[in-house]
């Protein structure tokens, strides 16, 4: 989007860099990237990155200083997957934003959604890294945000992964790690932070502590636990653990795993609504709320009645009846806690959104769908970009925003899994001037 950067790169690409590219991230990470990367990053006004960011963070500490919100959001936390232990504030925090032309011609951020969950930290500083050198990008971009360099970048996340405590008594927990397609970042977190990847079915409880084998397959104490195993995946894998996830351990946990429900798609309907924990005294929060979240009801009030007013009012295109042959094609359908784009539905239909059953309708909602505006060109043309903005929040600390990740597509869907059989689309970063 900064036009004469974009030209430059487009200018002076030659395929045998992209190439190169793929080799050097391998072999950094240790491992074989097993996602698309895309050929080129973008090139975003800074002043658009802050934007993002600072939504991001106001419309966090708005659901956190939401009574409501937040009674709603701990009911929603499946049988089984209540931790003990909970930390006063999410240590991780992602925000999804598309960019759409505004009814005055403008491009502007819109939240797709917000998960305080970790992402790939580790991964997208260093493909960020290998953009400049192998595109032998200008020194002067930037690429980390709310004030960080690299060194402090890293001392950031480090502090907020490790807390306390030394590397050897953290690990970082996920699902059969080995074959997760975010291993390149576990080994790059394992690198720079210096903790252990374990497979989360394989803690050892020992009285009111947690416990892994290290390489000599000796019994190590946990502390502390960098937490990436998903609830969704555990639960479609029927996942077993050796210990009772509920009790009340004798541990830490560096992204507690409440948060993954508390702060996640969960809250698009409350922040849409234009509802606030304290409108009349923070009139930014009133102003970014509805300049930035899209219009989004839970399934179980639209077929009530209720949210098709509510979308009614926003301003949403609907189908005149809403009999069953009725198509809301400015809908999407979303499961609330799914990841990476699982189960997402576009224009359902009423006999569809009827045939889920009742006490599975609290666990999805219909957003107005965004169209995200091509702004980047390629040679295949011109292409979407969906950004996130990664945030960490040390203990002790603030919520800071750090670094912008980007996925390119020409489609429906902007997940890297859905563009596979694309050129210059995919995983991909972005800098400024």
């Amino acid at each position: 989007m900064i036009a004469e950067l974009r030209e430059a790169f487009n200018a002076a690409y030659k395929p045998e860099n992209y190439q190169t590219l793929l080799k050097r991230l391998d072999a950094r990470a240790g491992t074989k990237i097993d996602f698309r990367v895309a050929e080129t990053p973008v090139f975003l006004p800074q002043q658009m990155l802050e934007r993002m960011a600072s939504a991001g963070a106001e419309l966090t500490h708005q659901l956190l200083a939401w009574p409501e919100y937040m009674a709603g959001a701990q009911a929603s936390i499946p049988e089984g997957f209540r931790v003990a232990g909970d930390s006063a504030h999410p240590h991780f925090l992602t925000a999804d934003f598309a960019l759409v032309r505004t009814a005055g011609g403008e491009l502007a951020p819109r939240l797709v959604e917000i998960q305080a969950f970790p992402s790939v930290y580790a991964y997208q500083a260093m493909l960020a890294e290998e953009y400049l050198r192998v595109f032998s990008l200008p020194d002067s971009l930037g690429v980390f945000l709310g004030g960080l360099s690299q060194e402090s970048f890293w001392e950031l996340f480090r502090r907020t992964v490790l807390g306390r405590y030394a590397p050897e008594n953290v690990v970082l927990t996920e699902v059969d790690p080995e074959h997760q397609k975010t291993l390149p970042d576990f080994l790059l977190t394992a690198q720079a932070v210096g903790i252990a990847v374990v497979d989360i079915a394989s803690l050892e409880p020992v009285g009111d502590k947690l416990h892994y084998r290290n390489e000599a397959g000796q019994l190590v104490t946990i502390h502390r636990i960098y937490n990436r195993a998903i609830a969704d995946e555990m639960i479609a894998r029927q996942v077993r653990l050796r210990f009772d996830l509920t009790h009340p351990w004798d541990v830490e946990w560096a992204g507690h795993p409440n948060w993954y429900f508390l702060i996640s798609k969960y809250s698009v309907p409350w922040l849409s609504s234009g509802l606030s924990a304290s409108p009349a005294s923070d009139p930014l929060a009133a102003a970014v709320r509805p300049s930035v979240v899209p219009p989004a009801v839970f399934l179980d009030d639209l077929l009530r009645g209720e949210g098709l007013e509510k979308l009614k009012a926003a301003g949403v295109a609907l189908p005149e009846s809403h009999g069953v042959d009725a198509v809301y094609e400015s809908l999407l359908l979303k499961p609330l806690f799914s990841f990476a784009g699982k189960g997402i539905q576009f224009a359902p239909s009423r006999f569809e959104l009827e045939a889920i059953s009742e006490n599975e309708r609290g666990n999805y909602l219909l957003q107005e769908r965004m169209h995200f505006v091509p702004t980047i060109e390629t040679p295949h043309g011109l292409t979407q970009a969906e950004v996130r903005i990664l945030y960490l929040w040390p203990d002790g600390g603030e919520l800071t925003p750090v670094l912008p990740l980007v996925r390119l597509g020409r489609g429906k869907m902007m997940g890297v899994d859905h563009n596979r059989d694309k050129e210059w689309v995919g995983a991909s970063a972005a800098f400024w001037r």
